[in-house]
């Protein structure tokens, strides 16, 4: 490792994985660890976030555990007062929440269209509200937004909720982007593809019409390279755009999809 994030503080939400394996959230955390951060893993499920800690401490990583919903103003604020508190800065802010609702306008209900865009975009106003007047207390700082190829491309089922909110994520980086490029403060997003995690097998299946194994086939075939990335991918682009290598780089939206938006047919 080339401790290219150390003596950093990093907040990561969305820190643990919905089910056994790697998440992003997951994945970016430990690398974040290994190469030499603070992590504070933020979590709606705690015992998840435990879980992510649990793995950085067994590497000889630095990492707590908290518990957050994203979508509540009270409990952002209260996770990023103690980072203050108990760390005295917050040099990187990684946004994972997400969830997914397959589904067109005549398919999904409007609670369930309001739940995805607290989850999915009101989170990162949230968390930004509040983190960014404790970054901006440092020399530099950094954000990084997870969104998705389903910004700008249809993934082959109908996921309009999702979509939406991954184009605003989009929009929002770089507004914060512009915004704050002379005080220090970079804002970046990536755009994974066609991912084998957790949270793909936990929503997703039903979007392809048969079981869980019929997905990765289908998904996998999809792909220019004949498989799916996986959260390590999607990690270290995350570790890139948080380090001092991408000092120049901000307002960006980095996909990492093998390829699959440069296709057509």
């Amino acid at each position: 490792m080339t401790l290219r994030m150390e003596n950093k503080v990093v907040l990561v939400t969305g820190a643990g994985s919905i089910g056994p394996g790697w998440g992003n959230g997951k994945a970016s955390a430990v690398l974040y660890a290994r190469e030499g951060a603070t992590v504070i893993a933020c979590d709606i499920d705690l015992g998840a976030a435990e879980e992510t800690v649990g793995v950085i401490e067994s590497e000889g990583g630095n990492a707590i555990a908290l518990e957050c919903d994203v979508r509540s103003n009270r409990q952002v604020n209260l996770i990023v007062e103690k980072v203050r508190t108990d760390f005295g800065k917050l040099d990187v802010l990684h946004n994972n929440v997400g969830i997914v609702q397959v589904g067109g306008p005549e398919d999904i209900t409007e609670e369930e269209w309001d739940n995805l865009l607290n989850v999915n975009l009101k989170s990162i106003f949230l968390t930004s509200k509040h983190a960014i007047p404790l970054m901006l207390e440092q020399k530099n700082s950094a954000i990084v937004n997870m969104s998705s190829i389903a910004a700008s491309h249809y993934f082959g089922y109908p996921c309009m909720s999702y979509a939406a909110s991954k184009g605003a994520i989009n929009q929002a980086t770089q507004n914060i982007a512009i915004q704050y490029a002379n005080k220090g403060l970079r804002a970046n997003c990536i755009m994974p593809g066609l991912m084998d995690t957790p949270q793909i097998r936990h929503y997703v299946t039903s979007g392809y019409g048969g079981g869980e194994e019929d997905m990765i086939k289908k998904r996998n075939a999809s792909c220019p390279t004949g498989k799916m990335g996986d959260a390590w991918d999607v990690a270290k682009a995350a570790l890139f755009l948080a380090s001092d290598d991408a000092l120049y780089i901000t307002g960006q939206c980095l996909v990492v999809d093998g390829g699959i938006t440069s296709r057509i047919g």
